[in-house]
């Protein structure tokens, strides 16, 4: 996968070289970027806006065209089902006003920071608990009886769909938020906060980016109801 969540050098040169013969210069000079393309099919998609699925064993996200993640994009997706090795990510946000996590139930998560996502990972079948990083996404310790109680308190987090929905939670100044939301969004936030984090607290440009994010979230995130409990919205 390529994009914000993925850095990439094509080449190197030292600094005002100019020297190269004309010949290699195609080598030596700047090269445009990679354009974007479907993993499985090879066909090229747009490098914001196209589809992604999990490939589940893996445990990775793949680019997809609209006509192969259509392939995966089955009913029953959004209900646990299990099906194969490529998994559609959906792109519902869902929001509970009516239900956060308590005090207690964030110091039992173990996030140092303020934002984490969790989900259920079937290639290891348990749920695991990510937030971002300078190294990336990294893991945190979940107790199944944390989860549990995660499971008692926010009823969102009863409707993820395995491997490509998380429960993204956001804790500021002594308040704390979730939605449910595609696991692909989060492992944007993360690339991003990897690129822009500065320092021991991140630096302006990334908290700005942080809070635009999650402006964002909130404003596609959809309340809670008996729809969006029967299956996908």
């Amino acid at each position: 996968m390529t994009g914000p969540a993925a850095a990439r050098t094509d080449g190197l040169r030292g600094p005002g070289r100019t020297d190269a013969p004309r010949g290699l210069s195609r080598f030596t000079g700047p090269r445009p970027p990679r354009p974007e393309v479907c993993e499985l099919c090879g066909v090229a998609v747009p490098a914001d806006g196209h589809r992604h699925l999990v490939e589940t064993q893996k445990r990775a996200l793949v680019c997809a065209c609209t006509a192969c993640s259509l392939l995966f994009d089955r009913p029953g997706a959004h209900t646990g089902a299990r099906t194969g090795r490529y998994r559609a990510v959906p792109d519902r946000f869902l929001t509970d006003p009516g239900h956060r996590l308590d005090d207690e139930l964030w110091e039992l998560l173990r996030i140092p920071v303020g934002v984490a996502f969790l989900f259920h990972n079937t290639a290891l079948d348990r749920p695991v608990a990510l937030y971002p990083s300078p190294a990336g996404a990294t893991e945190s310790e979940l107790d199944p009886r944390t989860w549990e109680r995660v499971l008692a308190s926010v009823p969102l987090a009863a409707l993820l769909a395995p491997d490509t929905e998380a429960l993204l939670v956001h804790r500021r100044e002594g308040r704390s938020g979730c939605w449910l939301v595609p696991v692909d969004v989060c492992y944007e936030l993360v690339g991003r906060m990897r690129l822009l984090w500065q320092g021991f607290d991140g630096g302006a440009e990334a908290h700005a980016a942080l809070d635009a994010f999650f402006d964002e979230v909130a404003r596609r995130a959809r309340p809670v109801g008996p729809a969006t409990e029967a299956g996908r919205s």
